[in-house]
């Protein structure tokens, strides 16, 4: 089986000082490809030193809501020069959170909409954050329009009404721990909803860990247990998740196997 963690961070702190021991350990498990996603000036760049060195890793850079309050014209810079790098292959993570709050909304709205227009004028796809702000979040996606360039809802956790609107607007959506949770149940719904071509896995690493390891901190390796819960909600095997969510993933990040 393998398996493509479609978002992650090992350039984070918690792993970016012993990345081969954790994709040795992702292997186990057959997590054999990554994308590393960024949300600052210092988190992209590392996530395009680990995509140089490793070759099945990938690197998405952005500009994270939280992160927003820092954002500047020369920040902006750097971010469309970053984007010209051949090992980056979205726009992202992007978007809205309005449960910690850490940057003004008004400001966030404003950069998220201005980094979608960045995505559309160099082609890339764009992976949304979005916690507390569906609203929002849909009307500037909808209004923005994303359907040449493609975008994901990353760790996706709406109900079946959620995920169909964002359908609508041409939106992957890719599922990380919370799928495992056994209280989360409209993730559940949404789970067995989503069209298996649009639908992708995550670990969001080091966050929402799945189970059996909640508690833990999160790794690349752990994305295995998404795909089997995914594939207990679906009636379907773990091996049909996997195959399906790595093509997706190629496919949405507009790679191939043999790069």
């Amino acid at each position: 089986m393998k398996i493509f963690d479609s978002h992650t961070h090992l350039n984070s702190e918690e792993f970016i000082t012993d990345v081969p021991h954790f994709v040795k350990r992702a292997a186990e498990l057959g997590v054999t490809r990554f994308t590393n996603v960024g949300s600052n000036t210092q988190l992209n760049a590392d996530a395009i030193k680990l995509a140089h060195e490793y070759p099945q890793m990938y690197a998405a850079v952005g500009w994270h809501p939280e992160d927003s309050k820092d954002y500047t014209p020369e920040k902006e810079t750097l971010l469309e020069e970053q984007l010209a790098d051949s090992r980056v292959v979205a726009l992202g993570e992007i978007g809205l959170d309005y449960h910690w709050d850490t940057s003004p909304q008004d400001t966030q709205r404003k950069i998220f909409a201005r980094q979608i227009a960045i995505a559309k004028e160099v082609g890339k796809p764009i992976v949304v954050h979005n916690r507390d702000a569906f609203e929002d979040s849909y009307r500037i996606i909808k209004e923005a329009g994303i359907q040449d360039i493609g975008g994901v809802m990353h760790s996706f956790n709406g109900d079946p009404e959620w995920l169909k609107k964002f359908l609508d607007l041409g939106m992957h959506i890719s599922y990380s721990g919370v799928a495992s949770f056994k209280n989360a149940h409209e993730v559940h719904d949404a789970v067995r909803a989503t069209p298996l071509d649009v639908m992708m896995v995550e670990t969001d690493a080091p966050y929402l860990t799945p189970e059996p390891h909640r508690g833990e901190q999160n790794e690349p390796a752990f994305t295995r247990y998404t795909v089997e819960a995914i594939a207990k909600e679906r009636e379907t095997t773990p091996e049909a998740i996997a195959v399906a969510t790595f093509k997706n993933a190629e496919e949405f990040y507009r790679i191939n196997e043999e790069d």
